[in-house]
């Protein structure tokens, strides 16, 4: 009876292991699953369509920008092993359109005189700096900040190296004699953007160095000659300056050339936290001054931002990329670091803005920059609708995702007449309650953003709590507007690329509708022509 029992025992026993063994094993399965759905979800749901986005993990500032044998170069501050900022890397993708972008490997890592900050890199088609191949190919010389933590403190030696690449841009051979430019007195000494002068034929280069501009010169990109600053007590104050730009643009419709510089400041931008903001003037080869217009305008109201939005910062431009025009070519990141580290992404952290096309103009109230997307996103162009004499006197449905998807879009509208006592609010919503709201205030005449109920918005008590605003500066009686719209993301572009606000939002589920509402006052809608934009 005893060994019946004993094995009766060990029949149960085994039962009641592969039975724990089953259920253990469908827990985990059911646990992979879960898993599997939470990162499905984040790539439908967040993983832009036209955006370019890294694989994985943390990205930050363009940088080192060059366009050669047909493919527009993009480096950026990458972190590889977290999706927070940490050690600084230049991660690389390439374009031959400046829309899509394919990834490549890591262009240059960290080494001993520190981790590897913002720069640019230029194509040396004179070989002046002797580090193109025998057979003079030019090659591509990147110069960026080397920055390393002084030990025990929260403060960093930064210094300017170069690197050079003869694989038009691959890989890359750091100096041998890092770094070209020290300094020991600047806690922040960084970001440089170097170009060709062609009418002195000489490099130039712009290095942010704490609230002021520094201008250099060099005939070889490696040994840097100092020649002046610009900026201190002028314009924008409330953070340190970073990630500079430089450049010479001609005035729409005129035989007028102005130089233009860039400087982003975090914080400190119009709506809070980062943002870029501009100044335009002359060069006489040494000192950069402002134009006298322009800097009386600057003392009344600073409103000089190449974007009004929380999400676009960093912005610089392609190097050796010629237009027609004159105009420059530049991209930046869309992100804001108020809450860059806590947006709700886990797989990545931050897209670019869609490349834009920057030019300058003068009406009656002085030099403006203007802004716009390349062309190029109209080779997307999909299916469309247009509507026109639309009378607006209440919520008015304009478009749903039956017909276009919200989620990957080009909107152009115009109204004529503009009512003075009247407010102009696109809504974008889901089944989930989501909205966000953008449009024109005509009694404060302000442009507008508020994303307080666009979904996900609990992660920073700074991305949503305030309504984004931004002055119109056209006296046009008539407003019109391009929209573009990604699943995380939505680029204003108003009166023609004089105003812009750039904002991103995690909705619950994707935008289904979009509909436009009338404040006080009935409106017509002349025109809005909606464009799916196709990317697979």
């Amino acid at each position: 009876m005893k060994t019946i029992k004993h094995l009766v025992a060990i029949l149960f026993a085994m039962v009641f292991l592969l039975s724990c063994k089953d259920k253990s094993e469908t827990n985990n399965q059911d646990a992979q699953l879960q898993n599997e759905v939470v990162t499905l979800s984040e790539e439908t749901l967040y993983r832009p369509n036209y955006h370019f986005t890294p694989k994985k993990n943390w990205m930050n500032d363009p940088n080192g920008m060059f366009y050669y044998n047909g493919y527009y170069h993009l480096y950026f501050q990458y972190h590889p092993d977290s999706n927070v900022w940490g050690p600084m890397h230049w991660g690389h993708a390439i374009s031959t359109d400046m829309i899509t972008w394919r990834e490549l490997p890591i262009a240059l890592y960290p080494d001993e005189l520190g981790t590897i900050f913002s720069g640019s890199a230029v194509v040396d088609i004179g070989n002046t700096s002797g580090f193109g191949k025998v057979d003079n190919s030019a090659p591509v010389v990147a110069m960026y900040t080397s920055s390393k933590q002084i030990e025990g403190t929260d403060n960093w030696k930064q210094t300017q190296s170069i690197a050079f690449s003869n694989d038009e841009g691959k890989t890359y051979t750091k100096y041998e004699n890092n770094p070209v430019i020290d300094n020991n007195e600047l806690k922040d000494f960084r970001d440089p953007k170097v170009s060709w002068d062609g009418e002195r034929n000489r490099w130039m280069m712009v290095l942010a160095a704490g609230d002021r501009i520094m201008f250099y010169e060099s005939k070889d990109l490696k040994d840097w000659n100092y020649l002046s600053d610009f900026g201190q007590g002028i314009g924008g104050h409330g953070g340190v300056w970073e990630c500079p730009d430089f450049f010479k643009l001609p005035v729409n419709g005129t035989d007028e050339t102005k130089w233009v510089l860039f400087v982003s400041i975090n914080p400190g931008g119009p709506n809070g936290g980062s943002a870029t903001q501009y100044f335009i003037g002359d060069f006489d080869g040494t000192q950069f001054a402002m134009d006298a217009e322009f800097s009386k305008a600057l003392n009344e109201e600073h409103n000089y931002w190449i974007d009004f939005g929380k999400d676009n910062y960093a912005g610089v431009s392609w190097s050796n990329a010629s237009t027609k025009d004159g105009s420059k070519l530049m991209i930046g990141w869309m992100s804001n670091w108020q809450y860059a580290q806590a947006v709700p992404t886990e797989t990545w952290r931050s897209a670019m803005t869609v490349a834009r096309k920057v030019q300058l103009q003068q009406n009656d109230q002085g030099y403006r920059l203007v802004s716009n997307p390349v062309r190029e996103i109209e080779n997307y162009r999909g299916k469309k609708v247009k509507k026109e004499n639309i009378l607006i006197a209440e919520e008015t449905k304009i478009i749903d995702s039956k017909t276009i998807d919200l989620t990957s879009a080009e909107i152009t509208f115009n109204i004529s007449d503009l009512n003075p006592e009247s407010s102009y609010t696109f809504k974008l919503s889901n089944k989930s309650g989501d909205e966000l709201l953008f449009g024109y205030d005509h009694i404060k005449n302000n442009f507008f953003i508020n994303r307080s109920k666009s979904g996900k918005v609990d992660f920073s008590k700074d991305f949503a709590s305030k309504i984004t605003v931004a002055p119109r500066t056209s006296t046009n009686k008539n407003l019109s507007g391009k929209i573009l719209l990604d699943k995380t993301s939505i680029e204003l572009f108003f009166d023609g690329g004089e105003s812009v606000l750039t904002e991103i939002f995690f909705p619950n589920a994707p935008y289904e509708q979009l509909s436009l509402k009338p404040t006080n006052q009935e409106f017509n809608l002349d025109t809005i022509e909606v464009n799916q934009l196709n990317f697979n």
